[in-house]
This record gives structure tokens, C-alpha cells and sequence, in this order.
């Protein structure tokens, strides 16, 4: 079987100032922004996608798995590009891993579920999408 979590292309960091974490990136790496809206603001380092998101909206990317309070969602999210979100997620259930969502379409352009290690550490599964 081919394996399907060999490509991480990207990871999530979950900030308490979008805005700042925006300079941050493009002043240290001189990172161009790929994507940008309200909540978030992606960048491309090197071969590496680093998307900034406001930490309000961990719960929903991340969820249903429960935040309780302010700080306690998880400050990273790494992402897994795969060809078939679908396949993936039949893939890491047959190895005995529950997804906490997905899959479900992104207005941004992916395919995508999450999956939780045995930390706590969210893995995103994500299909680009035409």
C-alpha cells in the first residue's frame, strides 16, 4: 500500500494577534502572503505553507473536539497533502485512527479532515480541489 501521510506541506499556527504574526512572517522570512482574510493569513516558506489563524477559530477547523477555555485549543496543526481525502481518511481508519472531522470542503480550496495523535496534536488530511 502506497502510503498517503508522506507529503506535510504545511502547518497551522493558531496566534492570539493575526495582524502581528502577519508582520512577523513577512519582515523574518520575507514571505510573500498567499492567502488572507479576516481570521487568517497564509504564507509560502520556502517549500513550506504557513497559514496564521486567529486561535478563536481553532475549534471549528479542529473541532468537535472540545476547547473549555480561552488558550486551551492546540497552538499547532501540521498538514498532510494528499491526492484523495477520501482514500486518506479510509486509509488512517483502517490503521485504527478515529477522524474528529471531515472530510468536508474548505471555501479556501481543500478537502479536508483532521485526526488527533495520542498528545493531542491535530494532523490535518487535505485534498486540493479543482
Amino acid at each position: 500500500m502506497i502510503d498517503v501521510l508522506n507529503n506535510v506541506e504545511a502547518i497551522t499556527v493558531f496566534s492570539d494577534d493575526v495582524a502581528l504574526s502577519r508582520e512577523f512572517y513577512t519582515a523574518v522570512f520575507s514571505a510573500s502572503v498567499i492567502f488572507e482574510d479576516e481570521v487568517s493569513c497564509m504564507f509560502k516558506v520556502g517549500t513550506l505553507v504557513v497559514n496564521v489563524l486567529a486561535r478563536s477559530e481553532a475549534a471549528e477547523l479542529i473541532g468537535p473536539a472540545a476547547v473549555s477555555e480561552p488558550g486551551a485549543a492546540a497552538s499547532v496543526m501540521l498538514t498532510v497533502n494528499v491526492p484523495d481525502a477520501d482514500a486518506a481518511c479510509a486509509a488512517v481508519r483502517e490503521r485504527g485512527v478515529e477522524l474528529v472531522n471531515g472530510p468536508v470542503d474548505r471555501p479556501w480550496g481543500r478537502r479536508t479532515a483532521v485526526f488527533l495523535d495520542p498528545s493531542g496534536l491535530p494532523w490535518e488530511l487535505a485534498q486540493e480541489l479543482g
